[in-house]
């Protein structure tokens, strides 16, 4: 459930807002989130998504869902109909219909032959290796194109000409003129129009020429009537283009709109490139694009994060203007709060050891029920039965135990969660040495209360063997092995390919046993297995009568504890 808490950080956008709305500037607030639907949304787009919706909830406002869709050669329905679900499955949902880029092409044409028509763009020869030639560098100026000073109406006609497809692809952009001596690089006569013959997934075979994404993106906000334009900070250097170019479209607005940038999000022990993000789906590194060891929200989803936790994260990775990055753990963590409270508890045991009860008795041994969650009645409670066979996990049983172990030990006792307090008689092994069963007494006077003369400390997990269900479970760690896979220099100084430090032991997949309560989840179903951690069921290859559980997170940081005794 969400309400306006979550979002009720003072950062400086809220500052912001705040003076607009009490200087009269603006009387309401209007965001958008405008992604390019050339690949799925991942954690960074999360936080945006969270700010823009956030602020709009936060005053009551409206937050547009935009597709700036303006380059077709990378954009499909795929891609749209995923970040229309992402939102969705955040908690929020966008003011009206989705909105495309792509509905204003014919006012971002007219208001093109607008500006030609007032001399501040003309049609340009130059191909991009000439127009990179001219543009000049940092710390020199740019030369003006032969072309500038072309007439408007020999503009118009190229223009005109350029729309009905009279010359081939690349041949001529249409660029404003403002400023080749602009210490800016974004204001030395940007292109705002390029020939391109390629099938649009709204428009068809409409156009044959697409704006470019700074010219657009300004345009788009004033139709909308967005009153304040978040962007991250690699915006910044382009806000003078995007104040140009609202001071200059020839058509009137009553809403204008502003631009603030605020800092994106690197997120430790992952990459948010959506170029290597499809580097890592195309060559099948990954499963897709929704793996569950991606950082695509839909990967994140399928993982068991649920979005609440997401929402949490976006809240204490922060907003400003200063470096943001985030580890790892930050995530792990924010997800682990929302699932202590929220997920059911069941037992399952992932490395099997058969454990035979020898004084088991049909008529003497009796069963427990638990609750689903100690914390909160209402989810209800499930019987715990008990059989002469049971597995508990191999891990929790040691024949030279290290200092301080609490949990099964030759001659030693340990409870079992929910039931009886046994001890180890008898290691049976098998001609190798492997241990392959353990033969245990139950004192059936430990059903519900402690053992009389004698403390026992340890609690372990078991399920019946009798009545286990059988279930797949998919172990995930981190994909990557060093906290900026990205940025990793060789000797000679130059980056290694990210996909060098991809971490081999990032999926795993046993056979488990579980209580039955793990048959019959429906898809997406959120678990604790006590003492072992968050896991969900799989949200494509689970079924109720074949679960398919993924690991979604430990039940704590094993990472920032080894790094604290280090």
């Amino acid at each position: 459930m969400m309400n306006k808490d979550q979002f009720a950080d003072n950062h400086f956008i809220r500052t912001i807002i705040e003076d607009d709305l009490q200087s009269g500037r603006h009387s309401a607030v209007h965001t958008r989130f405008p992604p390019e639907p050339n690949g799925y949304l991942h954690i960074g787009h999360a936080k945006s998504i969270c700010l823009n919706f956030g602020v709009a909830y936060v005053y009551d406002g409206l937050c547009n869902l935009r597709f700036d869709d303006t380059n077709p050669e990378k954009e499909n329905q795929e891609y749209v109909d995923s970040i229309k679900e992402d939102v969705r499955w955040l908690g929020f949902e966008w003011a009206g219909r989705p909105h495309y880029a792509s509905d204003y092409f014919d006012q971002l044409f007219d208001y093109a032959v607008g500006l030609i028509k007032e001399g501040k763009a003309y049609v340009d020869d130059l191909t991009a290796e000439e127009m990179r030639q001219y543009r000049g560098t940092l710390t020199e100026p740019g030369r003006n194109s032969p072309h500038r000073d072309r007439s408007i109406e020999e503009n118009l006609d190229l223009f005109y000409k350029m729309r009905d497809g009279a010359f081939p692809d690349g041949s001529k952009t249409l660029r404003l003129k403002i400023d080749m001596a602009s210490g800016n690089v974004n204001m030395r006569d940007p292109v705002i129009y390029r020939i391109r013959r390629a099938r649009h997934h709204n428009t068809g075979d409409k156009w044959c020429i697409y704006p470019m994404y700074d010219y657009t993106h300004a345009v788009s906000d004033a139709i909308e009537g967005i009153t304040h334009s978040l962007c991250t900070l690699e915006f910044e250097a382009h806000r003078p283009l995007y104040d140009w170019v609202l001071d200059n479209i020839p058509a009137p607005h009553p809403i204008r709109p502003r631009q603030y940038e605020f800092s994106r999000l690197e997120l430790l022990y992952s990459i948010t490139s959506k170029r290597k993000l499809s580097q890592l789906v195309s060559d099948g590194h990954v499963s897709g694009w929704d793996d569950p060891r991606m950082p695509t929200i839909s990967g994140m989803r399928r993982r068991g994060y649920p979005p609440e936790g997401l929402r949490l994260f976006a809240k204490r990775a922060g907003i400003s203007k200063s470096e943001n990055t985030v580890d790892m753990s930050i995530l792990e963590g924010a997800v682990r709060e929302e699932l202590e409270n929220s997920a059911p508890r069941l037992m399952a045991v992932l490395d099997p050891i058969k454990v035979t009860l020898t004084n088991f008795s049909d008529g003497l041994t009796q069963s427990r029920s638990a609750p689903f969650h100690p914390n909160h009645p209402e989810m209800g409670e499930r019987e715990v039965p008990i059989s002469q066979t049971v597995y508990i996990e191999a891990g929790d049983f040691s024949e030279n135990p290290p200092a301080g172990w609490q949990r099964l030990t030759p001659g030693g006792e340990v409870r079992l969660r929910y039931s009886y307090v046994i001890k180890c008689n008898e290691v049976v092994k098998d001609e190798n040495g492997n241990i392959i069963e353990l033969k245990c007494s139950i004192d059936h006077n430990t059903l519900g209360k402690k053992p009389e003369g004698r403390k026992v400390k340890g609690v372990i997990h078991w399920v019946s063997a009798e009545h286990a269900a059988e279930i797949k479970v998919r172990l995930y760690d981190r994909l990557f092995t060093v906290e900026r896979p990205d940025a990793v220099r060789g000797e000679d100084g130059n980056y290694l390919p990210f996909t060098d430090f991809l971490n081999p032991e990032s999926a795993k997949e046993t056979t488990a046993y579980a209580e039955t309560a793990a048959l019959g989840l429906p898809p997406e179903s959120r678990r604790q297995f006590e003492r072992l951690g968050y896991f969900v069921t799989d949200r494509r290859d689970h079924r109720p009568d074949a679960p398919v559980f993924n690991r979604t997170v430990s039940l704590k940081d094993t990472r920032q504890e080894k790094q604290t005794d280090g």
